[in-house]
């Protein structure tokens, strides 16, 4: 009987090493082949490019390679795991469209710890710490969470009522009646740096409350239109770092900039379709508008100097935006002192400057729904609506032979949140 055990033992350890060997020559070959036609589309442009797509033909050892993770998750031995098995999307598609789900709301807290929000506006959402590799569940009730652009203070919406910190685990600052919103739609919450503010961005309008109450923002009321409701596709804000200034907009509007009262004082009109994305720079002298047609889009960089009054036309080449990128519709993204990164529906996430000059991109998968930085501007965090988390080390080197794209950057991490898992994986 014990031979007939060491047998088993041997013949599974076998079949394991085939595996392996399997995936990560596949993968290798993949990743090869898929960045060799991406580098030949930017330098010769893609109608150039005559031969078919390569195809990642993993996805039959794709549950096999499932189960062995889940098989590391429960023994503890996820280091070996990565190293013989690296990551990858494109095999796990089938499994991401039927279990992938949003994940927001991320916020960078200290030592290799952020917070976030996993599940969809007008879900029951479920809040999240993820300290290094460990994963812990938050209070139940939580809907949304927010950072402040400096000062470390956090805003968390919970049982309608938002409620700004002192620091993650700091003293309580206060409580903020929730306006007329459903508190399961909250997309956004953005808590000023002194905690008595907070702007707080929802498909039911976007409102800026402040210890004397709360009041409508976005969208702008219609006085003449007796069936008008603040109802809106699209919603997006940012807040500048000084939070001297405010950019609101969503699907129907131009892209409206606020000082920190909420009165108008600029407007730019979309460069493609629809405004969809607002971000400051990190040193506030620009702010980055993305706006989107289907899968693409245009982001341009305004400067914050002299833009009181300013208006730009849709459409209309200026010479007082700068063209940052003409490709991507903008989810996600963050600022650092060099550059931008900004995730787009197509599953990249790309480094842009001030002028337009692209950095790097690096490829991970589905549409990016959030992102966070440390405040050294060492770790990026990233999430996607397949479910995972991307941890990375920025500018320390690929991992593997497996990566997509130019960026220099360590997956030190995967967390996965699939919707009828018992519990998040670790890969």
């Amino acid at each position: 009987m014990r031979n007939i055990k060491v047998n088993i033992c041997m013949n599974q350890a076998g079949k394991n090493m085939t595996l392996q060997t399997a995936w990560r020559s596949m993968g290798q070959t993949y990743a090869t082949e898929i960045n060799a036609m991406i580098d030949f589309g930017e330098k010769f442009g893609w109608d150039n490019w005559k031969k078919e797509e390569p195809a990642d033909n993993r996805e039959e050892l794709a549950q096999e390679v499932l189960t062995l993770l889940k098989k590391a998750n429960r023994e503890g031995t996820i280091s070996t795991f990565r190293e013989n098995f690296p990551p990858a999307y494109a095999p796990f598609i089938n499994i991401i469209q039927e279990q992938g789900q949003n994940i927001e709301n991320l916020c960078y807290i200290s030592d290799n710890k952020i917070a976030f929000i996993v599940g969809s506006a007008y879900e029951k959402r479920k809040a999240w710490l993820l300290s290094g590799s460990t994963i812990v569940r938050l209070r139940d009730n939580i809907q949304s969470i927010g950072r402040s652009p400096k000062n470390n203070i956090y805003a968390i919406v919970e049982n309608g009522v938002v409620t700004t910190y002192n620091g993650w685990d700091g003293p309580k600052l206060y409580e903020f009646k929730l306006p007329p919103v459903n508190e399961l739609s909250i997309s956004q919450t953005i808590p000023f740096n002194n905690g008595l503010s907070v702007l707080l961005t929802s498909p039911e309008g976007i409102y800026l409350l402040n210890t004397r109450g709360y009041q409508l923002i976005h969208p702008v009321p219609d006085p003449d239109d007796k069936e008008w409701t603040p109802n809106i596709h699209m919603e997006h804000a940012a807040v500048s770092g000084d939070n001297a200034l405010i950019a609101v907009g969503d699907q129907s509007s131009i892209h409206r900039i606020l000082n920190s009262q909420g009165e108008e004082i600029a407007g730019f009109g979309p460069q493609s379709s629809y405004p969809h994305y607002a971000l400051f720079s990190k040193d506030g002298e620009q702010l980055v508008l993305n706006s989107c047609h289907f899968y693409n889009g245009v982001t341009i960089g305004v400067s914050t100097t002299g833009i009181n009054g300013l208006t730009i036309e849709s459409h209309t080449r200026d010479g007082r935006y700068t063209v940052i990128d003409e490709n991507c519709r903008v989810y996600a993204a963050v600022a650092t002192s060099s550059y931008y990164i900004m995730g787009d529906v197509g599953g990249y996430i790309k480094a842009y400057d001030a002028t337009g000059k692209l950095i790097w991109r690096y490829f991970l998968g589905s549409t990016i729904t959030g992102m966070t930085i440390s405040d050294d501007e060492t770790t990026l965090w990233v999430a996607a609506c397949s479910g995972m988390i991307h941890q990375l080390k920025l500018d320390q080197g690929q991992r593997d032979d497996h990566s997509i794209g130019n960026g220099n950057h360590f997956e030190e991490l995967r967390a996965i949140f699939w919707k009828n898992e018992p519990h998040p994986l670790i890969w």
